[in-house]
C-alpha cells in the first residue's frame, strides 16, 4: 500500500521507482523460492528452484550496486503484483493431491513469476539504457540472462519430466 502519491516528473524517477519495485519483488522471492523448492517432489525441479534460490540473492545485490551507484535508498516500494504471484506459488505448496501434478502447479507459478520478472528487467534494463547508465544497464541485462535462463530451464523440466508423470496420474 502506497502511504504517498507516486511523482514522476522525469525518466529518472520512473527508472528509480521500477528498480524499487523490483528490489522489493526479489526481496520477496528470496523467501519464498527456498519454500518452493522444500515443496518440490522432482528432484530436478527441486534442483532448479534451489539454483534460482542462490541467483536471486545475487539478483539483490545487484540492484544494491545500482542504487549505491545511484546515491539512492532501494526502500520504500512494495511490489503488489510479486505478493500476488507468490501467493498463488503457495496455494500450490499447500495443496493436496497428486505430487506430480502439484509440481506443476509449481512450475506454471514459478514461470509467472520469471515472466513478471523478465519484463520489469527488461523495462529497468530499456530506462538506463535511454539515461545513459550503462553501468546499471549491463547489471539489469545479467540478472534478465539469468531469469530468461530460469524460465527455460523450469520449461524443459515441465517438458521432459513433471508434466509428463502428471499426465499418467490422470489416466
Amino acid at each position: 500500500m502506497r502511504f504517498i502519491s507516486l511523482k514522476l516528473n522525469t525518466l529518472r524517477d520512473l527508472f528509480i521507482q521500477e528498480l524499487r519495485d523490483l528490489y522489493n519483488a526479489e526481496e520477496q522471492l528470496v523467501d519464498a523460492v527456498p519454500k518452493m523448492a522444500e515443496a518440490a517432489t522432482s528432484a530436478e525441479l527441486r534442483h532448479v528452484f534451489q539454483e534460482h534460490a542462490r541467483e536471486t540473492k545475487e539478483h539483490v545485490a545487484r540492484l544494491d550496486r545500482i542504487f549505491n551507484a545511484l546515491g539512492e535508498d532501494p526502500s520504500g516500494e512494495t511490489c503488489a503484483a510479486m505478493k500476488g504471484l507468490i501467493s498463488e506459488g503457495n496455494d500450490y505448496i499447500d495443496a493436496e493431491g497428486d505430487p506430480d501434478c502439484r509440481d506443476a502447479g509449481l512450475i506454471s507459478a514459478a514461470q509467472k513469476i520469471e515472466h513478471y520478472e523478465i519484463a520489469g528487467y527488461g523495462t529497468a534494463r530499456t530506462l538506463a539504457r535511454r539515461l545513459g547508465e550503462s553501468d546499471a544497464a549491463t547489471l539489469l541485462q545479467d540478472t534478465l540472462d539469468e531469469e530468461g535462463s530460469a524460465d527455460k530451464k523450469l520449461t524443459a523440466v515441465a517438458e521432459k519430466a513433471v508434466n509428463v508423470s502428471a499426465a499418467r496420474s490422470a489416466i
